[in-house]
């Protein structure tokens, strides 16, 4: 709470926004939340806010004035929507075709647009992991498991596929097995990308042997306040049915929901979760 007094979050769906809500209260500031209608999926009964469209930006921000925030935290996830059939209010409709605009060159520009319309009404846009202290991948093996040479290789060049990807704003995570890209995320999502690779023949990994890495780091140039690779017990059980053997994300620069579960779930099934450095993907 250091640098501000009172904690508004923009919530989506997933654990994250409620996990945030939590540790914000622990810390003795109890946050407002305003839930984004039909999007957000926990419950937030326990703390104040607001169910506010998608496209109500007026309703969004003056709730967060109301309640006197001076800084704000966007997480969750929102897939982007069918732009014609939101029912923006007055102030959301002077600002859809910014929004529209900014969609068409990707997510990227969308998410700076958001950033900057709170930061002009005086917000502070903040990180989750300014929140909940301990969300932020560490480096190096999280569990029992770490990567062998083979798995070095395929992490290496899916975090070199996700780099050189960044200008076209495609997504922020790619599973490479043997040297061989099994896929790329785009637009659907973590999830799945990992049921396209799980329904791939086992000799796309190379062999019936569990084999290949999800490898999950930030786009170059995105805005880090908003968006950062994520995986939980979840992403762990996908790869696990994907038949990989482990995943790889940048330390520092993704974020692990319910970390010990993760480490927990990994290590039933002898998979290996780890925090890489820029220098150990820079090296050959």
């Amino acid at each position: 709470m250091g640098r501000w007094r009172k904690l508004g979050i923009i919530a989506g769906a997933g654990a994250l926004p409620q996990k945030i809500a939590q540790s914000a209260a622990a810390s003795g500031g109890g946050p407002f939340v305003v839930r984004l209608a039909g999007i957000a999926d926990r419950d937030f009964s326990s703390f104040p806010g607001v169910d506010s469209g998608l496209a109500e930006v007026g309703k969004t921000i003056r709730s967060l004035k109301d309640a006197q925030c001076d800084a704000v935290v966007m997480a969750g996830v929102v897939r982007r929507p069918d732009f014609g059939s939101l029912k923006p209010d007055w102030r959301g409709a002077a600002l859809l075709p910014r929004v529209i605009a900014a969609a068409a060159k990707g997510d990227g520009a969308l998410l700076n647009v958001l950033v900057e319309t709170l930061e002009a009404e005086g917000f502070l846009v903040i990180g989750a992991e300014e929140v909940f202290g301990g969300l932020a991948a560490p480096s190096g093996a999280l569990g029992a498991a770490s990567p062998s040479a083979e798995n070095w290789s395929d992490i290496r060049k899916a975090a070199a596929i996700i780099a050189a990807l960044g200008p076209f704003d495609i997504g922020q995570a790619a599973v490479v097995a043997s040297g061989h890209t099994l896929g790329v995320e785009a637009a659907e999502g973590t999830d799945n990308l990992l049921e396209r690779c799980a329904s791939l023949p086992a000799s796309a990994r190379g062999g019936e042997k569990r084999n290949g890495v999800l490898v999950k780091r930030p786009k170059p140039g995105q805005e880090l306040r908003v968006d950062l690779p994520t995986i939980g017990v979840e992403t762990v059980r996908r790869v696990d049915a994907a038949g990989l053997a482990g995943i790889a994300v940048e330390a520092g620069f993704a974020l692990i929901i319910d970390r010990d579960a993760v480490i927990r779930e990994a290590d039933a099934r002898g998979l290996f979760v780890y925090g890489f450095e820029a220098t150990e993907i820079s090296s050959p």
